[in-house]
Formats: C-alpha cells, structure tokens, sequence
C-alpha cells in the first residue's frame, strides 16, 4: 500500500476584510469535497489557521488564500505527517483571528520584526525584556533562555498582565516571542499603543527559529508546544526529516 504524506501549513495575515462570511464560504465551496482539514479562523482583522492535505490542495487553498487576503506565501510555515493531523475541516468567522477582549488594537501597526539570525543577539541586551506571550503550559515544555513567561492561561490575560506589572519608563526596549508570530504581533501592537518606545518580535515566531538556527546556536531551551496531534516540536524535528512526518 503507497504511504500517504500530509502536507500541513500554518499561517496567518492580519488585514481588513469587509466581508468575512463571503470568503468563509467561497472557502466551503471550494474545498468542502477535497482532501483540506483543519481549521481556519476568518475576521474583520484578517486569517488564521492550520490545514492539511495533499501537496496539491495546500496549494491551491494557499493560493486562493493570496489572491483574496494577500497572504504572503513565503511566511507560510510547512510541516508534514504520515497520519492526518485534523479530523475536520472548519472555517470560522469570528469577531478576532487572535483574542484580546475589550480592547482596540490596530494589529497591521505592530512593532519591529526581529529575523531569527538576528534574535540572539537581541535578546543578549541586558537592557532588553524579553517576554513570552503564550499561555503557562506552552511555556512550561520550553522557552528562551531568560525569558519572562507571564502566568497566562488565555492570550486575553496579557493585557491585564501587562497593565499591572510592565512601566513603559522603565522597560524601554520589550522583545517579544510566540509560537508562529500571530500572537506576538498583535500584542507588540498594544504595547505600542500602551506607551512603550521600542517594540520587538521575532519574525515567524519559534518555529522559524528552530527551523532556521543551528542546534548549538540555539538559545531556545525544551520542547515548542504546537497545536495538533504532535508533540512539542524541537530542532531536532527541523533537521530530522523524518521526525517532522511522525506524530507523537
């Protein structure tokens, strides 16, 4: 029996979108009889998701996904499965693509991308907070090398984390970190309009990190949750091919 590959891709775009029950079901009627799983989240704000199937239709949905949102291709992060990772395909409208509750932000106005060749030496400024943005248990399995890892147990909690217990004064340069960049990125747009000066976030978040910086290079330390069927994901699931096609 010919073994089965799925091809699995995460992304996201922050952009307006006047009509997202248009596109939500465009996106039905397109793939509703393919191989795509997964779900994607659809806003006023923009897209969010992470979806699976054959090379080909990730293809085809990514690039339909361009033609409408301008989802820039290049920043889509690629990992594949022998099993597949989602049992479902969801499209979703929802009021946010990354919750934060009660609070205007702009998120197409975020802080500085930081490339991950370049984070290391950010984040070794002593002069820089280096703030994790994702929940308690994603930082439990693994987190940068003296980084704040707030006790978070929804993306929401941040702002009130933030209010209470950062001073623009006196924490000047903030860099920030999340899994795949949505989180961070949104929320280096509300520090920004909260009053800090300088603003950073690493570009593609940890995974682009893992995937691009050599193992003895890394500052990054443990396991990077990810939301699927696998477990925390490491350096060594980017440089073992295989390792990458295993859910565990």
């Amino acid at each position: 029996m010919e073994e089965v590959t799925y091809t699995i891709a995460a992304f996201y775009r922050f952009v307006r979108l006047a009509d997202p029950s248009a596109l939500r079901e465009e996106l039905r009627t397109s793939f509703a009889d393919t191989d795509l799983l997964g779900t994607t989240l659809i806003a006023p704000e923009g897209v969010n998701g992470t979806m699976s199937g054959s090379a080909a239709t990730i293809q085809r949905f990514l690039h339909l996904l361009a033609e409408r949102t301008g989802l820039d291709l290049a920043e889509v992060k690629y990992s594949a499965s022998d099993e597949p990772p989602f049992k479902r395909l969801k499209f979703k409208v929802k009021a946010e693509i990354i919750t934060f509750r009660n609070v205007a932000i702009d998120p197409t106005k975020p802080g500085q991308y930081v490339e991950p060749e370049k984070w290391n030496a950010l984040i070794a400024d002593p002069e820089v907070l280096v703030l994790d943005t994702r929940n308690t248990y994603e930082s439990e399995a693994g987190t940068f090398e003296g980084a704040i890892t707030p006790p978070l147990e929804k993306f929401s909690d941040f702002v009130a984390y933030v209010r209470e217990n950062l001073d623009a004064t006196q924490h000047r340069k903030v860099a920030m970190f999340c899994t795949g960049g949505i989180r961070c990125e949104k929320a280096s747009a509300f520090m920004l309009q909260e009053g800090f000066p300088e603003v950073y976030h690493l570009k593609g978040g940890i995974l682009k990190y893992l995937e691009e910086t050599p193992q003895q290079e890394s500052k990054w330390q443990g396991g990077c949750y990810v939301f699927d069927e696998r477990e925390p994901v490491d350096h060594q699931t980017f440089e073992d091919p295989t390792a990458s096609r295993t859910p565990r």
